[in-house]
């Protein structure tokens, strides 16, 4: 019996990593959880985080999966430890795969970072990339308005331009040549980023990045059977559902309210 790949993230960002997978895996079958109830994870604390992160994860491994794609970035740069210690399945983070995605793309090694406030907290992106650059600058910025503008579907709209130049302008006078969309919601703002950094400025796409990095880990071989695709949110479906579909091209058909507890003991 094939058994599926989990994904999760705090909430519709981590649908930017479910596309990049089921483009490039069309045989496998996706289970994504988005944890809308308690989005935005950047700013609560590490205890917080790990708490939410182990509980999303328990969830999925009671859908019996192969693999669990970690998609938010304050889960993957907080809470990873922990969420081994729970099962013996490969677990994917973001930051790894972001990191070498950055260090291949980079030529002056000067290297900019955007995430949550966790993430950045964190400094996970800088100790990762530092690993395979130990002479790269980076350049970190916390960018705590982009989840929920993203959430909101605020995608094109001229204050969010505004926010976007408020956050990234600083970055002109630095001189990168790299930058990391260091949280999944950040890709579906790429197009207004790019606008403002100039095009000069390559982008590391965390979706793009982790898709990459399953390809060492599955034969991208189809067999004429198409995956199947199960999407699960811990509140707000019918928002996630609208959201999905501009991010996707179309609502996902399979989508459930799930309570994480009482999942528990079904």
């Amino acid at each position: 019996m094939k058994k599926p790949i989990g994904i999760f993230d705090s909430g519709v960002g981590g649908l930017t990593v479910y596309k990049a997978i089921r483009s490039a895996f069309p045989e496998e079958d996706l289970i994504y959880f988005g944890d809308t109830a308690r989005v935005p994870y950047g700013p609560k604390s590490r205890n917080t985080i790990i708490e939410y992160s182990v509980q999303n994860a328990r969830f999925l491994l009671q859908k019996g999966i192969k693999i669990l794609i970690v998609a938010c970035n304050t889960s993957s740069a907080v809470a990873l430890p922990e969420l081994m210690a729970l099962t013996n399945i490969p677990i994917i983070g973001v930051i790894g795969p972001g990191a070498e995605m950055a260090a291949r793309l980079t030529q002056t090694k000067r290297i900019g970072v955007i995430g949550t406030e966790g993430t950045v907290r964190s400094e996970a992106y800088s100790r990762a990339i530092s690993e395979i650059i130990p002479e790269a600058e980076v350049f970190s910025r916390a960018c705590p308005l982009f989840v929920p503008l993203v959430e909101e579907g605020w995608l094109e709209q001229p204050a969010t331009r505004q926010i976007v130049h408020e956050y990234l302008d600083p970055y002109l006078a630095l001189d990168i040549d790299t930058l990391v969309l260091g949280c999944t919601h950040y890709p579906l703002l790429k197009e207004m980023i790019s606008e403002v950094l100039g095009a000069r400025v390559a982008l590391v796409d965390s979706a793009d990045a982790i898709a990459s990095y399953l390809r060492s880990l599955l034969p991208a071989e189809y067999d004429g059977q198409a995956g199947t695709d199960k999407f699960y949110v811990s509140d707000n479906e019918d928002k996630f559902a609208r959201i999905a579909g501009r991010i996707l091209g179309t609502e996902p058909s399979q989508l459930q309210r799930v309570r994480l507890f009482e999942s528990w003991f079904e």
